[in-house]
């Protein structure tokens, strides 16, 4: 025999309430007296019931619950940010949707995928790549929040790190230090954040007068490996090197390691960006751009939270928060 699945009208006998008493007790904006709400909850744990969301969906246009896109986590920075966000969302009262989609840099191409989830809100890690896929967006009509990227619109803000500043400052810690051969390691090209960062260490190093040589990886260990291995087999010899990654950075390292007679710090100096924990471990020392996850998940729920108590506003904010660069042995030569 099949078994009966237990519905409000079962809890609200139980507990001596109305239906609507036990459709309030478990709404968090509903007004419901202690001694009420105590009663059906009390016998909604004696029948195992759990509400049906789908009715008050159809009924208040509201899910209650955020989706978070994600693409590619191989970077740890990705699910240090994620746990963070997703704690302050339930902290909130709503619940997480992680949403994850195929293209790790941006999410132009998720856009219709998007666009069949009832969610309240979207929070993203991936950049919006154009103006049409930000006028997509916006037109979902719902708070969109996107993590380094350029391109907002109405109801779409963004957070990111103050990375074209970073960038000029590697540049002028560089020409301190009387760096000759400065080298770019950047990501893909449609990588919002590391083109700015790229953008702000050419106009640091032009301001010094310091030739910059451009290399391209994809933002993996590997990639970071390969073009230092090709760069020097070609005759390289940098002095400075900005990765626009720790992943990379750490691959450069270990090229340069393999390189007998090229050490780092004592002929190269090499900086990173997200101060993943591998950049501290003893192997790399890698000195790195903390982009302070903690900060940037702060303001991406203020802006959340605004966003949704005044929907009608479409907000749409920037928040640039500083980064903090960690300094280690890939920079500092021993005393």
């Amino acid at each position: 025999m099949t078994k009966r699945i237990v519905t409000s009208i079962d809890v609200a006998r139980l507990a001596g309430v109305s239906q609507s008493a036990v459709s309030r007790a478990f709404s968090s904006t509903a007004s419901i007296a202690p001694a009420t709400k105590e009663r059906v909850f009390r016998a909604a744990e004696t029948l195992n019931y759990r509400p049906n969301r789908i009715p008050s969906i159809m009924l208040t246009g509201r899910s209650g619950m955020i989706g978070i896109i994600v693409g590619g986590l191989r970077n740890p920075l990705y699910g240090s940010a994620l746990e963070q966000l997703s704690s302050g969302i339930r902290d909130a009262g709503f619940q997480v949707l992680l949403v994850q989609v195929i293209d790790t840099v941006t999410l132009d191409a998720a856009i219709d995928q998007l666009a069949g989830y009832r969610v309240d809100a979207l929070v993203t890690a991936l950049a919006i790549g154009s103006e049409k896929t930000a006028a997509a967006l916006s037109a979902l009509a719902i708070p969109v929040i996107a993590f380094n990227s350029p391109l907002t619109g109405p109801g779409v803000s963004s957070v990111r790190s103050n990375n074209r500043e970073s960038g000029r400052r590697v540049a002028h810690m560089m020409a301190e230090k009387q760096v000759r051969q400065p080298f770019w390691l950047g990501g893909p090209d449609r990588n919002a954040a590391s083109q700015a960062r790229k953008a702000g260490f050419l106009e640091g190093c032009a301001e010094s007068g310091m030739e910059v040589t451009m290399l391209g990886g994809d933002d993996s260990y590997q990639s970071g490996f390969d073009a230092i291995t090709t760069a020097l087999a070609d005759g390289h010899r940098p002095d400075g090197l900005f990765c626009s990654n720790d992943l990379m950075g750490c691959g450069a390292l270990d090229a340069l390691r393999d390189r007998t007679g090229f050490s780092c710090p004592e002929d190269i100096m090499v900086i990173g960006y997200d101060n993943i924990p591998q950049s501290a471990w003893h192997g790399y020392q890698l000195s790195s751009f903390d982009q302070r996850p903690d900060a940037l998940v702060a303001a991406a729920l203020d802006i959340l939270t605004r966003s949704l108590a005044s929907p009608e506003e479409r907000l749409s904010e920037t928040s640039v928060i500083d980064a903090t660069l960690v300094l280690r042995r890939s920079t500092e030569k021993p005393v």
